[in-house]
């Protein structure tokens, strides 16, 4: 008989002391708690909690070594690996500021967080760190370029001076470059009391949860990454996602969590046997990107597992609502907003269409007609939002704590949100943020075009695709594979446009302003 999220916590661990500040506070409490427990399985490798708290214990002793100044960012530009997570909670134990990165960001990508954060010191692989050496000259506060912290110091453990703010995660918003959201201790753990919360618990100690998703995003960041070390549970570390490994891997180290994105239940569901690989699963979560509903279905077919549908932000750190917040979870539903988070839905002209709060943990308020709210923006409130953009506070929340989220939804009339678009013009790829403007720009740059507009479109595996509307230069002829070639070296893979359609000219407003309205239509057409 299969275990489902209404079940007990697996018992194999006591439950770790929940006074601690930071993450890096929860693996110490955890190695005190239960030593012997693994703490990451990383491909052969087993890491206690003893043992992975000693090398972060040395990692952080290095960084205090290099002397450098209160809050100083570090950035990590590795893949999900034991070397990560030593590396992040050394940088919190030590007090400074963690700047995770992609690490298949292109050497223009990478100078932009690097010289907006000030980044003192960078921790990557070596191609990376080749790459960060072309544009050093363009980096004066970045000191040192090192593939790995030390994690056999010796010494006493660092007392941390830093103040509140624990990570700068990069994100694209829907104006400008990339902005890093300063997301504090509190809110990286206020998230993870928000979701404790939720009747019945959706983990704990004994669990041992599947890191497949990018520790870059806050998403593996602290719904994976994070809720492992919170609970001192077990973490089984996964650096590239492919469907029937993972699946291997699950059933090998008996996974009962696992944090998704839809492209990888779309792809598990398909798979034979599923069920009996999966027979130890007790929840799964999807989030990052819609999840459609034949999906869903098919994988509970496969595996008699309800999938758990969440939404949320980086600057939420990152989990707004939650289908496990809903007595029953609903297609195309993002569910309820978890205990502890306030959301309203406000209307273009500032009025509110609804509140939809859970401020007691137990009974859901929610102030709407039948049969539904008409759509608004998702305002949210809670001790998880970020303190604004890096490095002024800009953009954060207003002074009673409220920040709008430029996604659209509405309320059924049972209280439960679905999402209806963006205000904005971002585009979101398998749960990674993609800025138009930018691939607009880089497009353009080569002789062959003349303008350039893209748009997200829908796409089966990741939620949308970038699609690119180009307008060749008179007297040129340049080919859709010179421009592709061109994108993908100067832009994330996940920013590259995988479709490409030459048109005579865009469809422009009275005031020069592409009309992507008319785009999109034509791309329905």
């Amino acid at each position: 008989m299969r275990a489902t999220v209404g079940d007990t916590v697996p018992d194999s661990a006591t439950v770790v002391d929940r006074r601690s500040d930071t993450l890096a506070d929860r693996v110490a409490a955890a190695a005190v708690a239960t030593p012997d427990k693994p703490a990451l399985v990383w491909h052969d490798t087993t890491v206690s909690w003893r043992e992975l708290d000693r090398r972060v214990d040395a990692a952080a002793t290095a960084l205090t070594g290099l002397n450098l100044s209160t809050g100083a960012r570090v950035a990590l530009a590795l893949p999900n690996s034991l070397r990560y997570a030593v590396t992040f909670f050394a940088v919190l134990r030590a007090g400074l500021v963690a700047v995770p990165t992609n690490p298949q960001y292109t050497a223009r990508e990478l100078r932009h967080v690097l010289a907006d954060s000030g980044a003192s010191v960078l921790v990557a692989t070596p191609d990376v760190g080749r790459l960060v050496e072309g544009v050093r000259a363009d980096l004066p506060e970045l000191s040192r370029i090192l593939e790995k912290l030390p994690e056999d110091a010796t010494g006493p453990a660092p007392a941390p001076v830093g103040g509140d703010l624990a990570v700068l995660l990069y994100t694209s918003g829907t104006e400008g470059r990339p902005k890093g959201a300063m997301l504090s201790h509190r809110a990286l753990l206020a998230n993870h009391e928000q979701i404790d919360g939720i009747t019945p618990t959706v983990l704990g100690p004994g669990d041992t949860v599947l890191l497949a998703l990018p520790f870059f995003h806050a998403y593996g960041l602290n719904s994976g990454l994070g809720a492992v070390a919170y609970h001192g549970a077990t973490g089984v570390v996964v650096d590239r996602f492919d469907p029937a490994d993972a699946v291997a891997v699950i059933a090998r180290h008996r996974v009962t969590g696992l944090v998704g994105v839809p492209s990888m239940y779309q792809a598990w569901s398909l798979l034979p046997g599923l069920g009996e690989a999966m027979s130890s699963v007790r929840v799964a979560v999807c989030g990052a990107a819609p999840l459609d509903a034949e999906t869903s279905a098919r994988f509970t077919r496969a595996t008699s597992h309800a999938l758990f549908v969440g939404y949320g932000l980086t600057e939420t750190a990152p989990v707004v609502t939650s289908t496990l917040a809903s007595p029953t979870p609903k297609a195309g539903s993002i569910g309820r907003p978890i205990p502890g988070v306030e959301v309203r839905l406000v209307a273009p002209d500032g009025s509110e269409v609804s509140e939809v709060s859970d401020l007691d943990g137990d009974e859901f308020d929610l102030e709407v007609g039948p049969p539904e709210t008409d759509p608004g923006e998702i305002v949210v409130r809670g001790a998880n939002l970020f303190s604004g953009y890096w490095p002024d506070g800009s953009g954060g929340p207003d002074a009673d704590g409220w920040w709008a989220t430029g996604d659209i939804a509405y309320a059924d009339a049972d209280g439960d949100l679905f999402l209806v678009d963006r205000r904005g013009e971002l585009i979101i790829v398998n749960g990674f943020n993609v800025y138009p403007r930018e691939v607009e720009q880089v497009l353009e740059a080569h002789p062959g075009v003349a303008e350039a507009a893209v748009i997200g479109v829908p796409h089966p595996f990741t939620g949308q695709t970038v699609k690119a509307f180009v307008v060749r230069t008179p007297g040129t002829h340049v080919e859709p594979e010179d421009l592709l070639a061109h994108a993908e070296e100067h832009l994330a893979r996940f920013k590259t446009p995988t479709a490409l359609e030459f048109v005579t000219e865009l469809p422009h407003s009275a005031i020069g302003k592409v009309r992507k309205a008319e785009l999109r239509g034509s791309d329905d057409a």
